[in-house]
């Protein structure tokens, strides 16, 4: 080898900047130390903490861990700039965690801190953004054979280099990416790939790449590893019951007079009920009755199961703005109550698409083996599907959701919605 292989980022003042260690205690100290400082100044000097100086430190110590573990998980998701949920994120956690001093009923704590901390948090959060964008964008080398070649296109996140020879010629590298069913890898670079893993550079097969920078799992390309990993966490997926119930009920003081009152506007535009019920096919194949409100006019579907496509002469001026809102889904929470549907899954489609689908689409009933959501994945990255070949394309991001089925996966997707019911992005 001409040139020694080191990993990037060895170095110790790399190492302190971008490790997420030393990011997160450096964080750590800016954002809860430094603001209790500036509260109380002789913080410092005492061991003798008061319950108000101890109650704020560790709200705001919880709210910071948060803040990081949600934008430190969502910049790794596949389509996901963490610049738009910087705030969002630091919102949410200093909100749990002053809910969590309002539940407790503890009213010792000190609201300039808490506002101190939750400022500093946002610069903490803009300026590592920022270095990362700048300094810590992932970098790869590809070995140039078989599908790695594909990955060379540009992404946001990941900056690609092809190797011309099995080196890295004095370069340094997060890692390296090899299509490991390629013929010419084993020959003439296999021992070049067993001294990158010895100086602990990470191997990476193509497919594990190519689905974290899409966020999509090609479905003719499952191997076994991948079917085993299609079988979500049994526990996550009773604790997303849990969670998504108690959402629902919380806000029902919000959502269910919006219904009612949306419902009313529908039926004196338009002769017909308030609701619309059609069946789905759910979790494990599985029928049940979605409920929404009605935006087409009545009897709109006895042509049969069908589309909505674009200028859609079946639905109705008010139709048309509760679609691109999403108000219409509204009645779903009652479908998430009775355990038909989550908040956030793969989204039900009607019995005559799926016997369809599953003739025409390798492992289409891979999708119902979670339950369906009213938003999702696939809804918030491609939007709304309306033939076959978008279909295609949309399970391939619905395998990706179940391969990982997560907590923050979820939350993004909400994160996501939200964004969409503001831009209408998708909606038909």
């Amino acid at each position: 080898m001409p040139h020694k292989i080191h990993r990037r980022f060895s170095r110790w003042y790399e190492i302190l900047i971008f490790n997420p260690i030393s990011v997160y205690l450096l964080g750590l100290v800016f954002v809860v130390v430094v603001p209790a400082w500036l509260r109380w100044a002789d913080l410092l000097f005492r061991w003798d903490l008061t319950v108000a100086q101890l109650n704020t430190l560790v709200i705001n110590a919880s709210a910071f861990t948060l803040t990081f573990m949600l934008l430190h998980k969502s910049k790794r998701l596949p389509g996901t700039q963490a610049l738009p949920f910087i705030i969002p994120s630091v919102l949410l956690a200093w909100f749990l965690a002053f809910t969590a001093l309002v539940f407790l009923r503890e009213g010792y704590y000190s609201r300039p801190a808490l506002f101190y901390s939750f400022v500093a948090a946002n610069l903490w959060a803009f300026l590592s953004y920022f270095l990362g964008q700048r300094y810590g964008r992932l970098k790869l080398a590809v070995v140039p054979f078989g599908r790695a070649v594909e990955l060379m296109q540009a992404d946001d996140k990941v900056e690609f280099f092809p190797l011309r020879r099995p080196s890295f010629e004095g370069e340094r590298f997060d890692g390296i990416v090899v299509d490991l069913r390629a013929p010419e890898v084993i020959a003439s670079w296999g021992h070049f790939l067993a001294l990158c893993t010895l100086a602990r550079i990470p191997v990476y097969n193509t497919q594990q790449i190519a689905e974290s920078v899409t966020g999509r799992v090609r479905v003719r390309r499952l191997s076994e590893n991948i079917f085993g990993s299609l079988l979500p966490s049994a526990v996550y997926i009773g604790v997303k019951r849990f969670y998504d119930s108690v959402l629902i009920l919380v806000t029902a003081p919000l959502w269910l007079p919006l219904m009612l009152v949306t419902g009313l506007i529908i039926v004196l535009e338009s002769k017909g009920p308030m609701f619309f019920t059609q069946e789905r096919v759910g979790r494990g194949n599985k029928i049940f009755k979605l409920y929404k409100l009605r935006s087409m006019r009545v009897n709109a579907d006895q042509g049969g199961a069908q589309f909505a496509q674009k200028a859609d002469t079946r639905i109705t001026r008010v139709g048309q703005f509760i679609r691109k809102t999403r108000l219409d889904e509204i009645p779903q929470f009652i479908n998430v109550l009775r355990g038909d549907m989550s908040l956030i899954g793969p989204r039900p489609e009607q019995k005559e698409f799926v016997e369809k689908f599953e003739k025409e689409i390798p492992f289409y009933s891979y999708r119902h083996v979670v339950r369906p959501g009213i938003t999702g994945w696939a809804q918030v990255t491609q939007g709304y599907t309306a033939n076959a070949a978008d279909t295609k394309l949309k399970i391939q991001y619905d395998l990706y959701y179940i391969k990982n089925f997560s907590l923050w996966l979820d939350l993004l997707v909400m994160f996501k919605t939200i964004r969409t019911i503001f831009t209408g992005f998708g909606a038909r």
